[in-house]
């Protein structure tokens, strides 16, 4: 069956799972990986003497590689798709997890965390357009099941510093090959799944304009540009802060209520846990009550608890910090799909750029809340972050879900 490289014959209706469950766990071996970086952070703050400002550079030199590169391998796959280029991405995160095992200094380890943030680069726009193409008529759910993996994985970071890093140390880390290999492994099959599809390139001059007009979006350009730009906004705000939780907030926990380090990651664990609980639910909320209003009560619905979490006790930081966690995760898998309709037939694109606006923002962020905090200390960047969410009042400014039924 022959398809243009962005979309699918309406035939194919029906969600393929296996598929489906097949890229979230990779997503979940992928970015179990990736959370090995911010998990080591305790590690290597004592073992390398790094500051803050250093540690914040490292989550941006990892964040930046998948930030730049990840809407050119949408936009390229977009015109030419290259279903095995997903195993291929997973071998450039394979040789950083080695090099981040073995790396003896700090430049060594900004290289190893680069070569990681490159294989993110090739696998989540991909990933996220095979999600697209196996979503059916359930696209909120396909990609719910597609982040669901990545979250569950993000989340297993701080376990691991409590459980492997901190009492075997940095070379640990090389055991985390067997699940690049895993991933690779999975992702073969993937391709040859995505292969069978029989996607064609793009066609050039005439042909591509007439395929490019019938997927117009039935709004106008500065209503699309507009939306686009406040979900960037909502997107900078939900990594931002989730960026200071995972980065940060063990250190105020260690600092403010002199919490041990293992005993601190329990709690980055509980935020990042509830944010993969959240997750799952997000994707099918937006089928059935819209995308707009899941986004609102998403990112607005975070904000309560964020703005209390730090004047919390201990207790109530475990709370706080779970139900922020739970009700701002959703939004992202949401927002993609959105985006997606805004600009349909671009499905590459939209997956690239707003990936890697999510690893380029949290990078970012981590480097200038790192530097912040060794001028005004961890407690000043958990009050400043707590004000984030309250951006999720832009989603007003987003058109009703109608407005996209035709797209």
């Amino acid at each position: 069956m022959n398809k243009s490289a962005t979309g699918k014959t309406a035939s194919q209706a029906f969600t393929v799972y296996p598929i489906l469950f097949a890229i979230s766990l990779v997503h979940l071996l992928n970015d179990t990986m990736q959370s090995a970086i911010p998990a080591l952070f305790p590690v290597l703050r004592d073992s390398l003497a790094l500051t803050y400002g250093q540690i914040g550079w490292i989550s941006f030199a990892m964040n930046i590689t998948a930030s730049v590169f990840q809407p050119l391998v949408g936009l390229y796959s977009d015109i030419r798709p290259r279903p095995y280029i997903l195993p291929l991405g997973v071998c450039f995160t394979l040789a950083g997890v080695v090099m981040l095992a073995y790396a003896p200094a700090y430049s060594f380890i900004l290289l190893a965390v680069a070569c990681i943030g490159l294989g993110s680069s090739v696998f989540h726009p991909e990933s996220s357009r095979v999600a697209y193409l196996a979503a059916g008529d359930r696209r909120g759910l396909a990609q719910s099941i597609f982040q669901v993996g990545g979250n569950i994985g993000t989340s297993l970071g701080p376990l691991m510093t409590a459980l492997i890093f901190i009492p075997l140390g940095q070379r640990s880390v090389a055991w985390f090959a067997l699940a690049a290999v895993a991933a690779i492994l999975i992702q073969l099959f993937v391709a040859r799944w995505y292969a069978s599809l029989n996607i064609r390139p793009v066609p050039r001059a005439g042909t591509a304009k007439k395929a490019a007009a019938e997927k117009k979006s039935p709004l106008g350009k500065k209503q699309v540009g507009l939306a686009i730009s406040v979900l960037v906004l909502l997107v900078f705000s939900k990594n931002v802060y989730s960026i200071s939780i995972s980065n940060f907030y063990a250190f105020f926990m260690m600092d403010h209520y002199g919490v041990g380090k293992s005993a601190a990651q329990w709690y980055v664990f509980a935020f990042l846990a509830a944010a993969a609980v959240g997750t799952f639910f997000g994707g099918p909320m937006a089928d059935r009550y819209g995308r707009k209003n899941i986004i609102w009560l998403s990112i607005l619905g975070a904000a309560p608890f964020s703005l209390l979490l730090p004047y919390a006790n201990l207790f109530w930081s475990g709370v706080l910090v779970v139900l922020a966690g739970f009700i701002m995760s959703s939004s992202f898998s949401i927002i993609v799909v959105y985006a997606q309709e805004l600009l349909p037939g671009k499905v590459g694109l939209v997956s690239g750029l707003f990936f890697g606006l999510s690893f380029g923002l949290g990078g970012l962020g981590s480097a200038v809340l790192g530097h912040f905090a060794d001028q005004w200390g961890i407690q000043f960047i958990m009050q400043l972050s707590s004000y984030l969410p309250l951006l999720g009042l832009l989603t007003v400014l987003l058109p009703k879900d109608k407005a996209l039924k035709a797209a």
